[in-house]
């Protein structure tokens, strides 16, 4: 019986965040990848020369930018709305 350790697969991870959506994530993640391809230079140091897996990690940190439009806005608009009604 061989014991080989688990793989590191946080690369594979999605974020945690509950605001965060995974699709999302996917989204952001797969615009920053084609940035990547086009000549982009990557926010963080890296060992890793897969686009896909540059762009994941950056958008898991945050250093990915993006703007919500169109409904994916209202939605987020009417939560911040019922947060603060809560609060207030």
């Amino acid at each position: 019986m061989s014991t080989t350790p688990p793989r590191n697969n946080a690369h594979c991870s999605l974020p945690d965040d509950a605001e965060q959506s995974t699709y999302r994530f996917i989204i952001v993640a797969a615009k920053r990848a084609r940035q990547l391809q086009s000549g982009h230079r990557p926010v963080l140091p890296t060992s890793s020369k897969k686009s896909t897996v540059i762009a994941m990690e950056e958008a898991r940190r945050g250093l990915v930018k993006y703007e919500l439009m169109g409904e994916a806005l209202a939605l987020q608009e009417a939560k911040a709305a019922a947060a603060l009604e809560l609060l207030g």
